[in-house]
């Protein structure tokens, strides 16, 4: 018995529920699916479903069995570009969608990474809201808080760090804020990223301080933000990435130091970890390295926290 392919057959089976289902994307005959099982079953000397006339169920032991039989498939496919690693350099186009704000970062560093890896294309596409994965062919996703669809693949690779921000001009004619609840009564602009324009959260270091906002000013892309508060329309949240330099250059004053906006965690999401292409492999790669390169993005906690 191939045990390497009779756990490839089982984990499908329990992914999709069906023996025809998993025969379908296998491209076997429902009774090879249902032997390998079964031989399967005989190899471990456990029963690993429940067959029903209403369909499967996995029984405790073949809870058990899964996060197990992943780890040896993991380390089939780790053993096999190890191997191969030398045979051939990765190729392809690679789709990655990322913020606005680390799509700016990274395409300083892209050029330096695809001239090492002369097959490989990138296409960088800068999005402030989450994309169907599989509907709309992206390879790789860049998303910041919490991930709630449990259907992908999950890896925290860093942390945001942002800055409350405005311009000297408008501080010039408005008291600065020293506290969160102080910002009531100033003029915010607002990056409306997946919805969440009017709660600004900071923290005081023990704890987080959320506070609603009325904004004289919303906008979905940060480089509109950016530009306003530049202007002198109000205060803004911006991120270190977009904001930094222009506070080295004196056009905008960072502010309630002692309350920095929250940090949320960096993932990176993908649909499978199953034959993930040596191209996906090798951006993802350089994605990890490129915020961990930044210490102001992996400066809190662990990073490669997966699901």
């Amino acid at each position: 018995m191939d045990i390497v392919a009779a756990l490839k057959t089982f984990m499908r089976v329990a992914e999709t529920g069906s023996f025809s289902a998993a025969a379908l994307d296998l491209e076997l005959t429902q009774p090879a699916v249902s032997r390998q099982v079964s031989s399967l079953e005989v190899k471990l000397n456990a029963r690993l479903l429940h067959r029903t006339t209403n369909g499967l169920a996995l029984t405790a032991e073949g809870e058990r069995m899964l996060p197990l039989a992943l780890k040896v498939l993991e380390a089939v496919e780790e053993l096999g570009d190890t191997v191969c690693a030398d045979a051939a350099s990765p190729s392809g186009k690679v789709r990655l969608s990322v913020p606005v704000p680390l799509g700016l970062y990274l395409s300083d560093r892209l050029g330096a990474f695809l001239d090492a890896n002369p097959r490989l294309a990138v296409e960088l596409i800068l999005r402030e809201t989450a994309s169907d994965l599989v509907e709309e062919g992206i390879d790789l996703e860049v998303r910041l808080g919490p991930v709630a669809d449990s259907t992908l693949i999950c890896r925290r690779i860093g942390w945001t760090t942002a800055h409350l921000v405005g311009s000297p001009s408008y501080l010039a004619r408005r008291e600065q804020p020293l506290r969160p609840e102080d910002l009531k009564e100033h003029d915010c602009i607002c990056y409306a990223r997946a919805g969440m324009a009017r709660t600004w959260t900071f923290s005081s270091g023990s704890r987080d301080e959320s506070v609603r906002v009325a904004p004289r000013l919303t906008s979905n892309n940060v480089v509109a933000v950016h530009r306003a508060t530049l202007a002198g329309a109000g205060l803004s949240v911006l991120s270190h990435i977009v904001a930094d330099p222009e506070i080295e250059a004196g056009r905008l004053v960072k502010l309630m130091p002692d309350y920095p906006p929250s940090p949320l965690p960096i993932n990176v999401v993908y649909p499978s970890r199953k034959n993930v292409p040596s191209r996906v492999k090798a951006v993802l790669d350089f994605l990890v390295d490129a915020v961990r390169a930044d210490p102001r993005m992996c400066a809190v906690g662990d990073t490669d926290e997966a699901q």
